[in-house]
């Protein structure tokens, strides 16, 4: 490699800055901070380059044109308008409109993908110029008519407004990137130390694994044979030492044996059988007054 070649890829394989044309293009003035800022191509040790130099060997990677600066259309147009200090408010189309389609121009020589993003946009600034040149229709109440930039003028508000609220979020600290954790190596590793088991504490523990265990056992609902004769049996001998006793107290004996609803039930209908076989008989006084039990029939 000659040597001047050399130097020359040294020099040139530093970042860029902004994308833009050069000094006087498009309308916008010379000046020193647009040429340091915003309208040079690339930095070559902190000075402005406006054009690529020719008789220099320059590798692919070594000066690189950030053409993919703007994050998107509305990046690019609010960039002009805030350059030249511009009122968002009242945008001269006509100058915003030339310059975008020269930027538009710069990214086609590069990128043909990248700069069908920014057509969409560009037919829009079209539309809106074209639209600004046609004569106002006079409108049939005293409301004036809406101005074509409206629409525009809202989006790039409103993008302003979240680049704004990007940036102070931005600027909060961020780990990995503005601080880092600190970390202690430790060369052997320590065993960790349980706490001494105390003998009540075992014993809970073994308590609440039997109690477990007793709910996990399978275990069969069996159906108990009751026998409707034999309580009939049993009413008769009662009834034959008491000759009459109270409805309730045929009921006491299961209830306080704690047998459940099934032997109460079979005692109920033992007695209605007895009763249909003309065997007891059942009376009250008066109504609402007790009602009570006796045989039939007198025993011998």
């Amino acid at each position: 490699m000659h040597p001047s070649e050399k130097d020359a890829q040294e020099k040139l394989t530093l970042p860029v800055e902004l994308p833009s044309v050069a000094p006087g293009a498009a309308g916008i003035p010379p000046g020193p901070g647009d040429m340091v800022d915003g309208m040079a191509f690339a930095r070559l040790y902190g000075e402005p380059l406006f054009k690529l130099p020719q008789d220099l060997y320059i590798p692919p990677d070594a000066l690189e044109i950030f053409l993919e600066a703007f994050e998107g259309p509305l990046d690019l147009l609010l960039y002009l308008i805030r350059k030249q200090n511009f009122n968002v408010l009242d945008i001269p189309m006509s100058q915003v409109t030339r310059q975008y389609l020269l930027y538009i121009e710069e990214i086609r020589k590069t990128n043909l993908e990248l700069a069908a993003e920014y057509l969409l946009m560009a037919a829009m600034l079209i539309e809106i110029k074209s639209r600004m040149l046609l004569p106002v229709k006079k409108a049939d109440s005293d409301e004036e008519a809406e101005d074509p930039r409206a629409e525009l003028v809202r989006r790039l508000l409103e993008y302003e407004q979240m680049k704004l609220a990007a940036q102070r979020l931005d600027t909060v600290p961020q780990l990995g990137r503005d601080f880092l954790r600190s970390q202690v190596y430790i060369e052997q590793s320590l065993a960790p130390r349980f706490p001494d088991v105390e003998t009540v504490d075992l014993q809970a523990a073994w308590a609440d694994v039997l109690k477990r265990a007793k709910l996990n056992q399978h275990h069969k609902i069996s159906r108990e044979e009751l026998s409707v004769r034999e309580h009939m049996s049993q009413i008769l001998r009662r009834l034959q030492h008491a000759r009459f006793m109270e409805f309730t107290e045929l009921f006491e004996d299961a209830i306080r044996s704690g047998k459940g609803v099934p032997v109460v039930v079979v005692n109920f209908i033992a007695m209605l059988e007895l009763s249909r076989e003309a065997l007891v008989e059942i009376t009250q006084a008066e109504p609402f007054a007790p009602v009570y039990v006796r045989l039939a029939y007198t025993p011998t």
